[in-house]
């Protein structure tokens, strides 16, 4: 399935697998996808599945199915902090966030996990 969703003032591509939409439809509550997008030393975009949404940029795309867009950062900066556990992170103000809206998400479904996969044109 190929459909087109609006995240603020942005459309965006939605495909998914027909393993996930298969059990997307079999779901009592809606799937909360975050898409993640990680400023430090360095860039990282994650998809994340969570029980509960944090952010401020999201839609619900239907009853099963609600997706988010959280620009964050670290509180450090520092390869050496960074071994043992993953550093803390906190909201990103980002200006102008229509701009980092992801163009498309990916979602499926590998027989035992949720993947997914956002990115820009």
């Amino acid at each position: 399935m190929k459909k087109q969703v609006q995240l603020l003032d942005k459309t965006m591509l939605l495909k998914m697998s027909p393993s996930a939409e298969r059990l997307l439809s079999y779901r009592h509550q809606p799937l909360l996808v975050e898409m993640e997008l990680y400023f430090s030393c360095l860039i990282r975009k994650k998809v994340r599945f969570r029980e509960y949404i944090d952010c401020d940029i999201k839609t619900t795309v239907n009853d099963q199915l609600t997706i988010g867009f959280r620009p964050v950062m670290t509180e450090i900066c520092s390869v050496d902090d960074c071994h043992n556990a993953p550093p803390p992170v906190t909201d990103f103000p980002i200006v102008k966030a229509e701009r980092y809206i992801p163009h498309w998400l990916t979602l499926d479904y590998d027989g035992e996990d949720w993947v997914g996969e956002f990115g820009y044109s």
